[in-house]
C-alpha cells in the first residue's frame, strides 16, 4: 500500500509556456519593484499602537502574540521530520523552522523596537518566505528546484535583510516578502495539483493579507477595540493562523490521481 503523501508522481522537466510564463512573473514583478525609486524603513514604523508594560514586559502583547508561531512552527517541524512521507521535506522543514525562530525574532524586536533589531525579526521571516516557495515549486513544477534552488533562495532571502540594514533600502525585501505569496494564485492556475487540500493554501493566503492590512491600521484597531487589541496584536495571530492552514494542509492531503 502506498503512503498517502509520498511522491510518486514524476514531474515533467519539459519547458512548456506555462514555465515561460511563470519566469515572465518571476522577472516582472522583479523589474517593477527595483523600478521603484529606493525607499529606506520608515521612523514612524516602530512606534506602535499598544504599548503597554505587563509583567515587566514592554509592549507586552506584540511580544507573546508572537508565540502562537513557536508552536505551529515546533509543531511543523516535529512532523515533517517524523514523516518520510513528506514530499520536499527539507523545503518545508526549512519553512516550518522560519515560523519557528520568528516567534524568537519578533519577540526581541517588539521588546526594543528599533531598525537594529527588526533584523532579528525579519531574517527568519525570509527563511520562511524562500522554504514555502521552494516547496510549492517543487511540488507544481518540478522536484529539481526542491533539490538544487533552497539553499540559493535562503541565501538570497537573507541577503535582502542585509542590503537594506546596509542601504536602507527596502526594495529587494519588499519583493522576497511578496513573490512567494504572489506565486501562489499563479501557480495553482497553471499546473496541476499533485495532491489535495490545495485550497489552505489560499486560506493562508488570505490570512496574510489581512494580517498586513491590520498592520497598516494598527492603532486604528487599537482604538476600535477600546485599547484592548491594537493591528500588529492581530496581525501576529492572524499570520500564524495561515502558518497553521498550510500545516493543516500538509497533515490532511492525499495524492491526486492523474
Amino acid at each position: 500500500m502506498q503512503e498517502p503523501n509520498k511522491q510518486v508522481v514524476q514531474p515533467s522537466f519539459g519547458i512548456g509556456w506555462r514555465h515561460v510564463l511563470l519566469l515572465i512573473i518571476v522577472i516582472g514583478s522583479l523589474v517593477l519593484v527595483l523600478s521603484m525609486q529606493p525607499f529606506g524603513q520608515n521612523p514612524g514604523y516602530h512606534d506602535f499602537g499598544d504599548r503597554r508594560t505587563f509583567f515587566g514586559i514592554p509592549n507586552f502583547f506584540d511580544v507573546v502574540s508572537n508565540i502562537p508561531f513557536l508552536l505551529i512552527g515546533m509543531a511543523g517541524i516535529n512532523f515533517c521530520y517524523g514523516n518520510r512521507s513528506v514530499s520536499f521535506r527539507a523545503a518545508w522543514l526549512t519553512f516550518f523552522a522560519g515560523v519557528a525562530i520568528v516567534s524568537v525574532g519578533s519577540g526581541y524586536y517588539h521588546w526594543n523596537p528599533t531598525n537594529d533589531t527588526l533584523v532579528w525579526d525579519r531574517l527568519p521571516m525570509t527563511i520562511g518566505f524562500m522554504g514555502l516557495l521552494i516547496a510549492l515549486l517543487a511540488e507544481y513544477v518540478s522536484e529539481g528546484f526542491g533539490r538544487f534552488l533552497l539553499a540559493p533562495a535562503i541565501i538570497t532571502g537573507l541577503s535582502s535583510v542585509f542590503y537594506w540594514h546596509w542601504f536602507d533600502d527596502l526594495r529587494f525585501y519588499v519583493w522576497i516578502q511578496f513573490f512567494p505569496l504572489l506565486t501562489i494564485p499563479f501557480l495553482m492556475m497553471l499546473f496541476r495539483p499533485r495532491y489535495s487540500h490545495q485550497w489552505l493554501l489560499l486560506v493562508a493566503l488570505a490570512c496574510y493579507m489581512f494580517a498586513k492590512l491590520l498592520e497598516a491600521y494598527d492603532r486604528e484597531v487599537f482604538v476600535l477595540t477600546q485599547s484592548f487589541f491594537s493591528g500588529h496584536s492581530l496581525k501576529h495571530l492572524l499570520a500564524a493562523l495561515g502558518c497553521l492552514s498550510v500545516l493543516v494542509m500538509i497533515k490532511k492531503r492525499k495524492l491526486v490521481n492523474f
